[in-house]
């Protein structure tokens, strides 16, 4: 089986199955880019398969199999180009671990990138409020009662991290952008600013400094994808997509039109959602089924949408 020959003749190829597997049947050099949201080791178990990542029973179990994906994903990676992976530092809690703390899950799965030699390229922090991960969480050290009491214990929330990784060699496909950036994507757009000479886009000026910023302050936390529908009726575990306004960025800054955009733990399709729609193509592959269902019809109705616009257009 070659997974792209599905994608040949259409916007995307989408596979239920184990990532590992998928991408193994991947060819060398193929991918211009991937974007995924890896499991967070053994904080959450999305499935009783042997296959899940998630289904690990500690962090080294984790680490050794995603190590196996690492390396499909180097070798299926063009040269020159890049993969992001979103993260978080796992909590250690009291009741599970026996006492109150953090797993760096980020640095740990940079130096399993590197060690698989790729390239450090570059990070960014994702702020969250901590009043909704106080709520959502229970977290003692969130609580503000805690701090009355005695805060020593009170912490900081836990912000989301975009990685960056680089596989090395040259770029053979610039990523141009022409006159800059020419739309926002986030809250609080930057004003138009007035300009008098039409060769200068202004406007990318303001963009790309909101973009590069080190901390990502103006992601909306509530644009996600539709995923209700892929919880089981047995689901306990946690179901959250990755922000579109992320994806859509890293999109926009490491893709050309038409690139293949892969992410190997496709969940409910939100990177190739957002792929298709940005004029991409995608191959996204998901192990548990009522995710990959509710991925499928996700993909289908962007890219029935974007046909019907075509057709209406023409």
């Amino acid at each position: 089986m070659n997974v792209l020959n599905q994608l040949i003749n259409g916007k995307y190829a989408l596979y239920h199955g184990d990532a590992v597997e998928i991408t193994k049947e991947l060819p060398d050099n193929s991918i211009h880019y991937s974007i995924f949201s890896p499991p967070f080791s053994s904080l959450y178990t999305y499935s009783n398969s042997e296959r899940d990542m998630g289904n690990s029973k500690n962090h080294n179990e984790f680490y050794i199999h995603f190590e196996y994906l690492i390396r499909e994903l180097y070798r299926v990676t063009l040269p020159g180009r890049l993969l992001s992976f979103h993260c978080m530092n796992i909590p250690y809690m009291k009741e599970r671990d026996g006492y109150i703390g953090l797993h760096d899950f980020r640095g740990e799965l940079i130096r399993l990138f590197t060690d698989s030699r790729w390239i450090f390229h570059s990070e960014v922090c994702i702020w969250k409020d901590p009043l909704i991960e106080a709520t959502r969480t229970k977290s003692i050290g969130l609580m503000h009662k805690q701090l009355v009491k005695d805060s020593s214990i009170s912490k900081q929330g836990s912000p989301d991290f975009l990685i960056t990784m680089r596989k090395p060699g040259a770029n053979q496909e610039p990523i141009s952008h022409g006159r800059g950036i020419e739309s926002f994507i986030g809250e609080e757009e930057p004003q138009q600013p007035k300009n008098n000479d039409p060769s200068k886009n202004t406007y990318s000026h303001h963009v790309w400094r909101r973009y590069a910023s080190p901390v990502w302050m103006d992601i909306r936390q509530t644009r996600t994808l539709q995923y209700r529908g892929a919880r089981d009726s047995n689901d306990e575990r946690h179901i959250c997509p990755l922000q579109l306004d992320v994806i859509e960025r890293a999109l926009t800054l490491w893709t050309n039109p038409d690139d293949i955009v892969f992410s190997p733990f496709g969940g409910v399709g939100s990177e190739g959602y957002s792929a298709i729609k940005m004029g991409r193509r995608t191959v996204c592959c998901e192990l548990k089924e009522s995710y990959f269902n509710q991925m499928v019809k996700n993909i289908r109705a962007i890219n029935e949408s974007i046909q019907h616009d075509l057709f209406i257009n023409d």
